[in-house]
């Protein structure tokens, strides 16, 4: 038996709240006379904002107060930003559904400068993402690199005031915002790669509630699920979280899939490069080749020194 009335727990930002609504809305155009409600919420992860991600617990501070809610009964889904999700859940937890991915590049955006190459020596450039901070140490290693914590909005105001000369966001959440204009050129793959996930909204809920999961079923992408979750593999073989740069690009054709995956030293610039395809859809198993292809380079060590 569907339930009648699904509660969705979601951070308060306004992307997530984006988001929330649109996943609502999809759910109401799949089970007409469903009644969808929100239940924002203000995570860790929202609350802690003068220290990088990487030194305090990682992306999943994002989900632990969504996940008491669902398993309180106070919810009974949560929507993410699939990049945000860590590459395994917490016991009693699944993703019934992946929603079609947007496009996965990084934004370059600046009130002065046109593309990363045209930033002046010695600039300020703002991301806290270590994968996005290795891969700019390794084109422009001139470059001052810094943290840059907060929501969309917030994190643009701190540019508009001259914090930064530059920032890099995900385009997806700029463009889901109505901000597009904001973009001044893209970072996109196969030379340079978004986060595993990055760009896809996951839906979450509790593994033993069936009416819940068959629900959600009907949103599930099966394309966008399986490129992800080949990427999601390999970060999990690499032990990857926001605390290592880690970098994933799975593009799925009637062939099968072809996977990119990077490893990345904050420090030097230095990359680590993999690349691996499939003629079904092993999704998992690419995911694993790859990691296994750039743990025999190296990157191991990297991996220690975070």
């Amino acid at each position: 038996m569907p339930p009648s009335l699904l509660r969705i727990a979601t951070r308060k930002s306004a992307l997530a709240l984006w988001q929330a609504e649109h996943v609502a809305g999809l759910l109401r155009a799949a089970h007409p006379g469903l009644r969808v409600e929100l239940v924002p919420l203000t995570t860790r992860g929202d609350e802690i904002l003068d220290k990088p991600l990487a030194t305090i617990g990682g992306k999943g501070l994002f989900l632990k107060e969504l996940e008491v809610a669902m398993l309180e009964g106070r919810a009974d889904l949560a929507v993410h930003s699939l990049k945000d999700v860590p590459a395994q859940l917490e016991p009693g937890f699944a993703l019934p559904a992946i929603l079609p991915r947007a496009d996965a590049a990084d934004a370059f955006v600046s009130n002065d400068y046109s593309d990363l190459m045209a930033l002046p020596h010695g600039s300020r450039v703002g991301t806290s993402s270590l994968r996005r901070q290795a891969q700019l140490r390794a084109v422009r290693p001139d470059l001052e690199l810094l943290d840059l914590r907060g929501n969309v909005g917030t994190r643009l105001q701190k540019l508009d005031a001259g914090h930064y000369d530059a920032i890099i966001l995900a385009r997806a959440g700029l463009e889901r915002l109505g901000l597009h204009a904001r973009i001044r050129s893209l970072l996109s793959a196969p030379d340079w790669l978004p986060a595993p996930g990055q760009a896809a909204i996951a839906i979450e809920a509790r593994s033993d509630r069936t009416d819940v999961l068959d629900a959600l079923g009907v949103l599930d992408d099966t394309d966008t699920r399986v490129a992800v979750t080949a990427e999601r593999a390999m970060n999990h073989a690499l032990g990857g979280s926001c605390t290592v740069p880690v970098g994933a690009w799975c593009t799925v054709t009637e062939r099968g899939l072809h996977l990119r995956g990077m490893v990345g030293d904050v420090s030097s610039g230095r990359l680590l490069l993999a690349q691996a395809s499939a003629d079904g859809r092993d999704a998992a198993k690419l995911g694993d080749d790859v990691a296994q292809a750039l743990l025999a380079q190296g990157a191991a060590d990297l991996l220690k020194q975070r």
